[in-house]
């Protein structure tokens, strides 16, 4: 048996928020625990000769995997999911279900570990890759014209903010064969629930808004029908890529608080993004909250907000972006994303470093580029500490 989603109860409370709190909530039978325990054994006996019970071996299934997958599958929607030990592994984990000559067509501006992984995995010859601005309607129906077998969505797009037609681009993809998978890490189920568009399978780096608080890495690949949800479970425990006990456990307890969080950074990332825009020293502020956005319509038709993620473009060169990032005090310049506290990074030379500087140039990631990660800290000292670093550069 294979971690999967256990069946939500009949009269589980409707609203996101509520889902997420309660999530696993009152489900110990042996103590009457409130809270879940955390099972770190690694082998469970079995009921007998030729009798496997539910668990059986740490790497195939544990109760805080299964719990975690459980209450991911009730938010996104899907029949089942697999916890990975990072969002890297979700992501690979699905490639497993493609053949060495399926074609992916993923986005050319998506997070440089996923640019990074798909470039060297078809060096290795085990897939073939096409990378697409997705945007680009032309561009996008000439590769779906050879015939993909998944289609990588990216939305909003790392670190561009670039906001794309999720429900058209699944219409488009199925109408070609291929299926659809969303990294939907920027925007957890709290603003965007994807297979309600029409993806297939949808992935998170839980390390980032779903757990909140930067102490875990994990993962998780969530499936809209229970046949690839089990073909993923499969390939999961052959490949040993799920997650430990005490990740999932950690990470179930920060999606308690995931819509407070994200209702407080996003508000915070919006004012945010309106002093940017203001600023004399800012060339541009990538931001789908931002009315002048060009993604601002289509993220209001299929989001339930913007997120908490910006970018913006820092006028001046390399030296400058340099001085700006030393100058900070409150924002810690860190490669990651979606924890409480306010993170910035540079991501042509720290999250998509991986990338060549041709795909980069084609991305449209320029040097200047500084992506943040908006936190909880008091919105008013977060624009105190980027005024001084402003006046500092």
């Amino acid at each position: 048996m294979a971690d999967k989603d256990k069946s939500s109860p009949q009269t589980a409370p409707k609203s996101g928020p509520t889902r997420a709190v309660t999530a696993e909530i009152g489900t110990d039978v042996p103590f009457k625990a409130v809270t879940p325990p955390l099972y770190m054994t690694s082998t469970y006996n079995w009921l007998g000769f030729e009798q496997k019970g539910p668990y059986d071996y740490g790497r195939t299934v544990n109760p805080n995997r299964a719990g975690l997958a459980s209450a991911l599958c009730d938010l996104e929607g899907g029949a089942g999911g697999v916890v990975t030990a990072s969002g890297m592994a979700a992501i690979d984990l699905v490639f497993n279900l493609f053949q060495a000559d399926d074609l992916i067509v993923a986005p050319h501006d998506c997070y440089g570990g996923t640019h990074r992984l798909l470039t060297h995995r078809a060096l290795q010859g085990r897939l073939r890759v096409e990378f697409v601005d997705q945007g680009d309607e032309a561009a996008l129906s000439a590769a779906l014209a050879l015939k993909p077998k998944l289609v990588l969505i990216e939305t909003p797009s790392n670190p561009l903010m670039r906001i794309i037609d999720v429900r058209a681009i699944c219409k488009q993809a199925h109408a070609a064969g291929a299926k659809v998978i969303c990294d939907n890490t920027f925007l957890s189920p709290a603003r965007m629930q994807p297979i309600a568009l029409g993806c297939d399978i949808v992935v998170h780096s839980t390390t980032k808004y779903i757990n909140g608080h930067s102490d875990v890495v994990g993962g998780v690949a969530i499936a809209k029908d229970s046949e690839t949800a089990e073909q993923l479970a499969w390939w999961a425990n052959c490949c040993g890529l799920t997650g430990s006990p005490f990740d999932s456990y950690q990470t179930l307890r920060g999606l308690r608080t995931l819509y407070a969080r994200m209702d407080i950074q996003e508000a915070h990332a919006v004012q945010l993004a309106k002093f940017l825009q203001n600023h004399p020293k800012v060339a541009h502020v990538y931001y789908p909250g931002l009315a002048s956005d060009p993604g601002y319509k289509l993220m209001q038709a299929q989001q339930s907000g913007p997120g908490a993620m910006l970018s913006f473009e820092l006028k001046g060169n390399k030296d400058s972006v340099g001085r700006f990032l030393a100058s900070l005090k409150l924002y810690q310049l860190a490669a990651s994303l979606g924890g409480i506290e306010s993170l910035i990074c540079h991501p042509a030379t720290m999250t998509h470093r991986g990338m060549s500087d041709e795909a980069m140039e084609i991305a449209g990631i320029k040097e200047s580029l500084i992506r943040i990660s908006v936190g909880m800290e008091q919105i008013s000292d977060q624009i105190a500490d980027l005024e001084t670093a402003f006046s500092e550069t």
